[in-house]
């Protein structure tokens, strides 16, 4: 199972790593208004990747105290990616959006929600399982 995890936060990575792209080269914090604060667009992303050295500490090491930090940084950047996403929907996200945010896929970010609940589900899954043990 953590491996799994490994594969989903890997794949959820490289969606997000799309979307921020998209973002970025159609002018990103460019204008004068945006939907997205450049903090949360900065910190969502930095606190991903920290987390994910978290967890590879994890699979180096098999600590139980390496899972539950990088389970805490997951939720750190659930409750971002939740802001960046409602954002984005009340801004009429998908079909409707406008200017830069025209550029985000639906699909992307779908599939990057998706897939970042099932790495936040494996993870937390797989802490408890080696704090029972």
């Amino acid at each position: 199972m953590e491996f799994a995890a490994l594969v989903a936060w890997v794949l959820a990575a490289t969606a997000g790593g799309y979307l921020l792209i998209k973002w970025l080269t159609s002018g990103g914090r460019g204008t004068k208004v945006t939907r997205f604060p450049v903090l949360v667009v900065i910190g969502h992303p930095l606190a991903a990747v920290v987390g994910l050295c978290v967890w590879l500490g994890y699979l180096a090491t098999g600590r139980a105290g390496f899972a539950w930090v990088a389970f805490a940084a997951l939720l750190v950047v659930i409750l971002q990616g939740f802001m960046l996403l409602t954002r984005w929907l009340v801004g009429g996200g998908g079909r409707h959006a406008r200017g830069r945010d025209q550029t985000f896929p639906a699909a992307a970010v779908v599939f990057h929600g998706l897939i970042a609940v099932t790495t936040f589900v494996l993870v937390f899954l797989t802490a408890m399982e080696v704090s029972r043990t």
